[in-house]
């Protein structure tokens, strides 16, 4: 996904107006576009800043509901007064308003508004409200503009759908304050924005509350506080490892830290007293590594996380799949918050989630199909049920959504179905477990043992692949190496003229069946070859590490006993698809997926969502710590023989606590209870984890 979310009203200061006339300054958001000073951007978490070629630096920074903005304005101007001109526009990045309205106070300057607006990857629509006050410079006058034309009369305004003029790129709105020049040798005003899913008095509460005084560099100051404070459990001891590698660890672990969002007391569609987060965008991007790590480092606000999904479940039918701006988005494969309840499920989380109420809600995703199961639960179920796999010709009048990506929603809804047996079992269902354990055996229902895979004509020498299958049971037909970076990449996404698969190619979703590594290992013929078909997915440019399907196959060898090809694979990837440069984050970051494979990466356990098993390889620092926010307990995984040449990257031996330890895998208690995971390293490979008994556990295997 790539689609703009968000960036509602935003503001634009202009110097002055040419003329000093109103309608000399630029109003809509082509016509005001200007460039900026290059070297003049710098952004760090809860702060930003940029400088324009019209001299005006801008600055921002932010509390839970407000931004502060701090525009500094030349001090002389050749060709017009300085008397800045501060608009709000009625537009957000995807620019898809609908209705809107705004209203400026002529004596205090305040501009509040609100608009109706389209989630990027969803359905709906929602109201969102901001309030928006001036300090720094006295008021000269205030206004509205509409399409490229400002009047300093009247002072509110309505834009609605007319059927004609529907976008703000059409039809742009907002409203505007001029000041008189700073006094004093002030040449900066400040602007503080609240924002309200509820109503404009709240945000104008929100703003009062938060940033009462304008104070720029003390709201800065907390909002620094407030990141360290988040970030401080994990300690690293970097060594002599460059500053390269510090900078990818730590802004992966920024970006990863955004979404989902709380925006508990802004939920104006039911009332709860149960936390309220958004911006699950999407969950089947985010349950692989995101989740996961927000387990491990922030485990209060993930089990809150979880409330709110429940909470979601009790008031609208379904758990999401995908969620932004309290509209419901699209659903990419399976029911993959079954695997987010789950997870949580397995590392003994608590916290006051109700896991009765989380059974029930993934019993209803694996049982009950939604009338749409575009944006929520399941579609196909009937033949899942009765076939054991989506056709590719299904018959499914029982809802409605996109009949495609059969062989994903096939070997995603396995491991849905995986994942609910686990809770099952737990819970002591035991009747519903051997049912759902039963159902997670549908991938082989799509293998096909005699496929076989060319590129420009030449056999790949690997034979096996999923497959797509009609109701009657007849073999269809996809490329195995199709919606791959080698052929038609782009082809398979949520268009109703999509493929088989989704966002990737057969020879990658085969590999998905991570709740029975062991029996994918032998139906692929043995380690060797599961060992080389992995080699050839990761070297011959079929895998996309930009797409969270490429993530665990990084870390699959350990599965086949060969832990030290995971960590020498990973170093593939890390610094030569995730580093400082401008393209240093392959593909779309997809809410912080790509930063959450970086940190997991680095810290070296690496997760296999809705199971108690990190996967272990080096750190990529010689000493790295969590510190668990519950048990207040702090893990810590330590190199000996660690290099930051990265030399040695292969694990000789391992001692958990002073002992030795040769399994290739742990478990999240580790990080519950704390202690030392000591890796001794080396420049080749050896025995470690390689044992039939070292390796993490299968379905098959137990």
């Amino acid at each position: 996904m790539a689609s703009p979310s968000l960036g509602n009203f935003p503001l634009f200061a202009h110097p002055g107006c040419h003329n000093d006339d109103v309608n000399e300054c630029k109003f809509t958001s082509v016509d005001r576009a200007t460039l900026q000073v290059n070297g003049s951007v710098l952004a760090e978490p809860g702060y930003f800043t940029i400088t324009l070629e019209n001299a005006v630096r801008a600055e921002m920074t932010v509390t839970n509901h407000t931004a502060l903005y701090r525009f500094s304005f030349p001090e002389g101007l050749a060709d017009m007064p300085l008397s800045p001109l501060i608009l709000a526009d009625l537009i957000d990045l995807p620019k898809s308003r609908s209705n809107a309205s705004v209203s400026v106070d002529p004596n205090s300057g305040r501009i509040v508004g609100s608009g109706t607006f389209s989630p990027s990857f969803g359905i709906g629509t929602y109201d969102l409200h901001f309030c928006t006050d001036f300090f720094g410079a006295s008021i000269r006058d205030t206004g509205v503009f509409m399409n490229n034309r400002a009047g300093s009369q009247p002072k509110n305004l309505s834009v609605v759908t007319d059927g004609v003029n529907n976008s703000p790129e059409i039809l742009p709105a907002g409203a505007w304050v001029r000041f008189n020049a700073p006094e004093n040798n002030a040449t900066q005003i400040s602007a503080r924005v609240g924002l309200s899913f509820m109503s404009t008095a709240q945000a104008c509460s929100n703003a009062e509350l938060e940033i009462p005084d304008f104070d720029f560099e003390s709201t800065r100051s907390a909002a620094r506080q407030a990141w360290t404070d988040k970030m401080s459990v994990i300690s690293v001891t970097p060594g002599s490892v460059s500053d390269e590698f510090q900078t990818i660890f730590w802004s992966g672990l920024y970006r990863a830290s955004i979404s989902p969002q709380d925006y508990t007391g802004e939920n104006p569609l039911w009332n709860s007293t149960e936390p309220y987060y958004d911006s699950f965008y999407c969950i089947w991007d985010s349950y692989r590594s995101i989740h996961p790590l927000i387990t491990l480092f922030d485990p209060e606000s993930q089990a809150l996380m979880i409330r709110s999904l429940l909470d979601i479940y009790r008031h609208e039918g379904k758990l999401p799949d995908c969620r932004m701006s309290l509209c419901k988005g699209f659903t990419q494969g399976g029911s993959n918050a079954d695997v987010v309840l789950a997870d949580a499920y397995v590392k003994n989380m608590t916290q006051g989630i109700d896991w009765a109420l989380a059974y029930e809600a993934v019993l209803s995703d694996a049982e009950d199909e939604p009338l749409n199961w575009a944006v929520e639960g399941r579609g196909g179920l009937a033949s899942w049920k009765s076939l054991g796999y989506v056709p590719a010709d299904d018959f499914d009048p029982y809802g409605v959504g996109p009949f495609t990506r059969s062989i994903s929603r096939t070997v995603e809804y396995a491991y849905n179905d995986f994942c609910i047996a686990e809770m099952a079992r737990g819970l002591g269902h035991a009747a519903d477990y051997e049912k759902y354990v039963a159902r997670s055996e549908n991938w082989r229902n799509l293998y096909k043992e005699d496929q076989n895979s060319t590129i420009n004509g030449t056999e790949t020498g690997f034979t096996g692949f999923l497959q797509p299958k009609f109701m009657n049971g007849t073999w269809g037909q996809q490329d195995p190496i199709f919606c791959s970076p080698l052929l038609n990449f782009t082809s398979c996404y949520l268009n109703p003229d999509g493929h088989e698969t989704y966002e990737g190619s057969s020879w990658l979703y085969t590999t998905y069946v991570p709740q029975d590594m062991a029996s994918l290992i032998t139906t692929l013929d043995g380690p060797d070859s599961f060992v080389s078909r992995l080699d050839y997915l990761h070297e011959s440019g079929l895998l996309y590490i930009g797409d969270e399907q490429g993530f665990l196959p990084v870390y699959q060898y350990h599965y086949a006993g060969r832990p030290g090809k995971s960590a020498a694979r990973a170093h593939t990837y890390i610094p030569s698809q995730f580093n400082t440069s401008v393209n240093g984050i392959p593909g779309n970051d997809d809410s912080g997926a790509m930063g959450s494979f970086i940190v997991l990466a680095m810290v070296g356990l690496f997760p296999n969502p809705g199971q108690n098993v990190y996967l272990i390889t080096p750190p990529f620092f010689p000493e790295i710590s969590i510190t668990n926010k519950i048990s207040g307990n702090k893990a810590t995984i330590r190199n000996v023989n660690f290099d930051a040449e990265y030399t040695n990257v292969y694990i000789q031996s391992v001692t958990l606590n002073g002992v030795a330890y040769t399994k290739n895998w742990i478990g999240h208690e580790f990080f519950v209870d704390g202690g030392v995971l000591e890796l001794t390293l080396g420049p080749e490979e050896s025995a470690w984890g390689t044992r039939y008994e070292d390796l993490p556990p299968s379905l098959s295997t137990g």
